[in-house]
C-alpha cells in the first residue's frame, strides 16, 4: 500500500505548458503516474507529451473525473487561485512545487483546504513518490534517477529538506531496506499539512512499518510530531534526524521556515520533545536505517 498516492490516482497538471510543468509532467508520466489532463488558461485544446490541456480546472473534471489530485507548477503570486480553483471542482489532495507565496495567500489556502477536508502538502514542496507507483511534484528529478534512489519497502518517509530529500531513501535502500512513500513537506513558513498531520496516515498503512524523518531547527513541526506520539496517534518506530543542531538562536537556517527563536525551534527542544514521546532522535542520517532495521526486526 501507500499513503495519499498510488498508480491509479488521477492526476491533473494545473501550469502543463509552462518551462516546469511540461518538464515535470514527462518526468511524471514516465515514472507511471496517471496523469490525465493539464491547465493553462488560453492553451485550451493543445496537448503536452499527449496529456490533453483545458482552461480551467472544471473543464478537465468535467472530461476526465474524477480527478483526485492536482500539482500546480504556478508562480507564488498566483498559486492561491489556483489552489481555489482545485478545490472548487472537487479536488482532494493538491501539491505546489512553489516557494515565495505571500504568507497571508497560504494562510488562505490552508484555511479553505482544512474546511473542506483537502490534503495540501507545501507550499514550497518538492512533492511525493510512492515507489514503482506514481511522483508528483520533481522528486526524484528524472524517472531514472527515482528509480535509482526511491525503492519499495515498509518505511515511510518525511523529509524538511528538499534538498536531502532523498537522503534518507538512499541509506535506507543501502540497508536493505525500501520506502512505502515519501514526501518533502515544504518550506514555506506556513504549511497545508504538518508532520503531525501526514503521521496518522503512515500508521493506517499496513505496508508501512516505521517512518523516518530528516527534520530541522526552526518551526515547530517536530514538536507537533512528538505530541502525535505521546497521544497515542502513531504507534510505529519513529527515528528522526535533526539538522542544523550547531544554529545559534535567532539565525536563519535553510529556509524561511527554519528559524530559531527563543524558547522554540532549537534542537534542543526537538530532541528533547521526541524522546520523551518515545521516538528515537539520531545523530547523523547514516544512522537512520541500521537503527530501524533493528527496530522493526525486534
Amino acid at each position: 500500500m501507500s499513503i495519499l498516492l498510488d498508480e491509479n490516482t488521477t492526476v491533473i497538471v494545473q501550469g502543463i505548458t509552462g518551462r516546469e510543468g511540461s518538464l515535470r509532467t514527462k518526468f511524471m508520466k514516465e515514472y507511471g503516474t496517471n496523469v490525465v489532463a493539464g491547465v493553462t488558461p488560453g492553451r485550451g485544446g493543445q496537448q503536452v507529451h499527449g496529456i490533453p490541456v483545458y482552461d480551467t480546472v472544471k473543464e478537465a473534471v468535467d472530461n476526465h473525473g474524477p480527478v483526485e489530485a492536482s500539482v500546480a507548477f504556478i508562480p507564488g503570486p498566483l498559486l492561491k487561485w489556483a489552489v481555489l480553483e482545485a478545490i472548487d471542482s472537487g479536488i482532494k489532495f493538491i501539491v505546489p512545487p512553489v516557494e515565495r507565496v505571500p504568507v497571508h495567500d497560504i494562510m488562505d489556502m490552508a484555511a479553505v483546504a482544512q474546511r473542506e477536508g483537502v490534503r495540501l502538502i507545501g507550499p514550497g514542496s518538492l512533492g511525493i513518490i510512492t515507489p514503482g507507483k506514481a511522483v508528483m511534484g520533481w522528486l526524484g528529478g528524472s524517472a531514472d534517477w527515482a528509480e535509482k534512489l526511491f525503492s519499495p519497502g515498509p518505511v515511510g518517509v518525511i523529509s524538511r529538506s528538499g534538498g536531502q530529500s532523498g537522503t534518507v531513501p538512499w541509506v535506507l535502500k543501502v540497508e536493505g531496506l525500501g520506502i512505502s512513500t515519501a514526501l518533502h513537506i515544504g518550506t514555506e513558513p506556513v504549511l497545508g499539512q504538518s508532520m503531525a498531520d501526514v503521521l496518522p496516515l503512515f500508521e493506517a498503512d499496513d505496508q508501512t512499518k516505521a517512518v523516518a524523518v530528516f527534520g530541522e531547527i526552526g518551526g515547530t513541526l517536530e514538536e507537533e510530531a512528538a505530541e502525535t506520539v505521546a497521544n497515542g496517534k502513531f504507534t510505529k518506530p519513529l527515528v528522526v534526524f535533526i539538522a542544523g543542531a550547531w544554529a545559534p538562536e535567532g539565525m536563519r537556517f535553510s529556509h524561511a521556515s527554519s528559524i530559531v527563536e527563543k524558547g522554540k525551534g532549537s534542537a534542543k527542544s526537538k530532541i528533547e520533545a521526541l524522546t520523551k514521546a518515545g521516538a528515537h532522535v539520531v545523530d547523523s542520517p547514516e544512522e537512520i536505517a541500521p537503527l530501524i532495521k533493528n527496530l522493526i526486526n525486534a
